[in-house]
């Protein structure tokens, strides 16, 4: 068993070993603060039959971590929630570029957060335990890495902020690496420009190499020999033959610009070099050799790609380096939606479509981050379907991607909303992806900018992202700006900038090479900032800033703050009062134990309409004021008029009219209506008023008036 403590960003850091989960080929606890993580590495002993490195990460959220148990009615955990299945894309995205080529051993990770104490996220401390894990097992994995998170408040770096701090800052950004290089980039920030950002990532890698250096510490006396595996590199004739009967075809077909064509060119490729080696081949070497195939044409492809774009500076589609595809905008493309867009840059498409809902539609989450159960009033849900790509295949319900790339932008859309209080709706945006080669998740934030805008919802400014490659052979490099797909799958960076004019709000990097110096950082983000602008420029001819009014199909809502002891007077007898004012005018009205009342309808006039209603029943009696109401009952000495709900005051029979009154019931009967003046109220709060004084000053309005007219 091992140990150690250390003092990291203003807490204690403790990473022990040895006494949990000691079956796992490698384990290790990570606790910082009083939040714990148990990371463990297993691996299978035979290789995969599958065509790539099956690779799966797990993390998982107990929820007696919190002390809480589980809401539902099965009362235990089940599937992972969208925080979990982000963390765990975190943990897996930096991890699987470093396992040695050609291994295709099945590798589980799986971080247990054990326990959380509401301050300190456990996402970092999960990559970091499965770094050491993995290095301290049988796996071939001889690269440490750590995650730390890295925000900013009031111009003051803080590493592994707490959740209270998070509020405060400017950006939250997760960023993971080795001594050496930074690996994992993601997160978002309130339009903080890109020098900063590199600026921030420079203080998360010293705190990278911080908790490296511990891990090593560790690994000096804990390491397990390597396992024995056997590489799944292509047999060398196979190659050879292979390389022989597509080079030169596949050099062709890269060339086409058209991706559904370059794809049938190569089908068509592998089809007929499949059909040469079955007819050149013994049936039984052909049958062991048949699925290195396909490996050996996606090498090509690699190696015919990037020295196009190396040696020629020409990509797949032909355009140079730094151009950005053929754009479109269409606004209000769906009528009866509170706002849509479409959004295409060249074979990307996303229909992106902004819905606005009351407080009754915002999302509960249970987390053991906080407390209680959060809501949450701003979601953006991605959606993939096969048909995007030219396939037909089983939808099986939200995918890990979709859920990643949708939590992507929406972050690049959340610092430009509105706040609440003064735009009191839930707004839901949903992004589906209608064409893809390439950066679906930042056509996505650019169609929710227009939709939103078309919507009538009052952004900050209009949000526009692109997706930045790279391809690295040595010394020789290549940035890439709006990569397509296939630039994506066999280069060696996707770098996701989402923002506005004035600075970066969602930010996301993946590598597959060792690191990445500060050069190509700084020329990445310089060349994705004038891409968005680009982008930007485009966009504002469509629509420049947020309509003025909203959908007519939206809801309008109305707030009006009341006395919080007049809010059972609102509601009534089980609901009664609250019921019949929605009945009446169709509106749906909210209240809360604040005294704030919310009041939406798809009508103006009847929002309108509720608030009047509602404003009659908590009106507070006001002394030399005229009011109108019926006559609730009569007696010898006056009448008891309602001149508010359930608010009475009693006439007395010398205030009925001028002169003498013998009974009540020669002026007023029970159930007329009448206007009284409210003339006094006593220390008992019973009210004095006056039938006489509201005649009186009527009349002199009137004269008033003809008077004028006269004039």
């Amino acid at each position: 068993m091992k140990r150690i403590e250390r003092e990291f960003a203003g807490r204690t850091l403790t990473i022990e070993t040895g006494r949990m989960a000691k079956l796992a080929h490698g384990s290790c606890v990570v606790q910082f603060g009083e939040t714990v993580v148990l990371a463990t590495a297993t691996t299978q002993d035979k290789p995969t039959h599958l065509p790539f490195f099956p690779l799966t990460v797990e993390y998982r959220e107990k929820s007696y971590a919190a002390g809480k148990i589980p809401g539902g009615f099965f009362k235990r955990e089940g599937r992972p929630g969208e925080k979990e299945i982000l963390s765990a894309r975190q943990i897996d995205r930096p991890l699987r570029p470093l396992f040695p080529e050609g291994f295709m051993y099945e590798v589980q990770i799986i971080c247990n957060v054990l326990s959380a104490d509401q301050e300190n996220d456990a996402d970092v401390l999960g990559l970091t335990g499965a770094s050491l894990a993995l290095n301290m097992s049988k796996i071939p994995f001889r690269t440490p890495l750590a995650a730390v998170r890295v925000g900013r408040i009031q111009g003051n770096w803080i590493l592994n902020p707490t959740f209270q701090q998070l509020e405060y800052s400017d950006l939250d950004i997760v960023v993971a690496g080795s001594k050496d290089a930074l690996m994992m980039v993601e997160g978002g920030a309130v339009e903080v420009p890109e020098e900063e950002i590199l600026e921030g990532l420079e203080v998360a890698h010293d705190g990278i190499r911080e908790l490296v250096a511990l891990q090593e510490e560790i690994l000096r006396e804990f390491q397990q020999p390597e396992m024995e595996w056997v590489s799944q590199a292509p047999e060398p004739t196979i190659q050879e033959k292979v390389e022989e009967l597509a080079r030169r075809r596949v050099g062709d077909a890269m060339a086409i610009p058209n991706k559904a064509e370059r794809s049938q060119a190569l089908a068509s490729i592998r089809e007929d070099v499949t059909g040469t080696l079955q007819t050149d081949l013994d049936e039984e070497v052909f049958a062991e050799y048949e699925d290195q195939v396909g490996d050996i044409l996606r090498g090509i492809e690699k190696e015919t790609m990037r020295n196009r774009i190396l040696d020629e500076g020409l990509r797949a589609d032909g355009r140079d380096l730094d151009t950005v595809r053929d754009i479109s905008c269409d606004i209000g493309v769906l009528p009866r939606t509170h706002g849509s867009a479409l959004f295409t840059r060249g074979q990307t498409q996303a229909l992106a479509v902004a819905t606005l809902g009351t407080s009754r539609d915002e999302q509960r989450i249970d987390s053991i981050d906080v407390p209680d159960e959060i809501s949450k009033s701003f979601m953006l849900h991605y959606n993939f379907p096969p048909f995007c790509v030219g396939e037909a295949r089983p939808i099986r319900g939200t995918s890990r991607r979709e859920i990643g790339h949708g939590a992507l932008a929406e972050r690049a859309i959340q610092p430009l909303l509105p706040d609440y209080d003064d735009f009191p709706y839930t707004i839901r945006i949903v992004s589906d992806i209608l064409e893809s080669n390439g950066s679906s998740s930042m056509a996505t934030v650019c169609g929710s900018s227009l939709a939103l805008m078309a919507a009538g919802v009052p952004i900050r400014a209009a949000c526009a992202g692109v997706a930045m490659g790279l391809i690295k052979e040595g010394d020789r490099t290549a940035v890439l700006t709006d990569i397509l797909g296939v630039e994506d799958a066999l280069g060696d960076m996707d770098f996701k900038v989402a923002g506005t004019r004035q600075g970066v709000t969602s930010i996301q990097m993946d590598i597959k090479v060792e690191g990445l110096s500060r050069d190509i950082l700084q020329q990445a983000l310089d060349r994705a900032r004038t891409a968005r602008l680009h982008i930007l420029d485009i966009m504002n001819q469509t629509i420049s800033e947020a309509r003025e009014e909203l959908s007519e199909h939206a809801p309008r809502i109305m707030t009006i703050q009341v006395n919080p002891e007049k809010l059972g007077e609102i509601i009534g007898p089980k609901g009664k009062t609250i019921r019949a004012i929605q009945d009446e005018t169709g509106a749906t009205i909210e209240v809360d134990d604040s005294g704030l009342v919310k009041i939406a309808a798809v009508s103006g006039e009847a929002s309108t309409r509720a608030r009047d209603m509602i404003e009659a029943i908590v009106q507070e009696p006001e002394v030399g004021r005229i009011y109108e109401g019926p006559v609730k009952n009569t007696t010898t000495f006056g009448a008891f008029i309602e001149i508010l709900p359930g608010t009475e005051g009693l006439c007395h029979i010398s205030e009925l009219a001028e002169g003498r009154v013998e009974k009540t019931e020669d002026v007023l009967k029970k159930g007329d209506m009448t206007r009284v003046k409210l003339l006094a109220i006593d220390e008992k709060g019973r009210l004095r008023l006056s039938r006489r004084a509201a005649v009186a000053e009527d009349e002199e309005k009137t004269v008033a008036a003809e008077g004028g007219g006269a004039s």
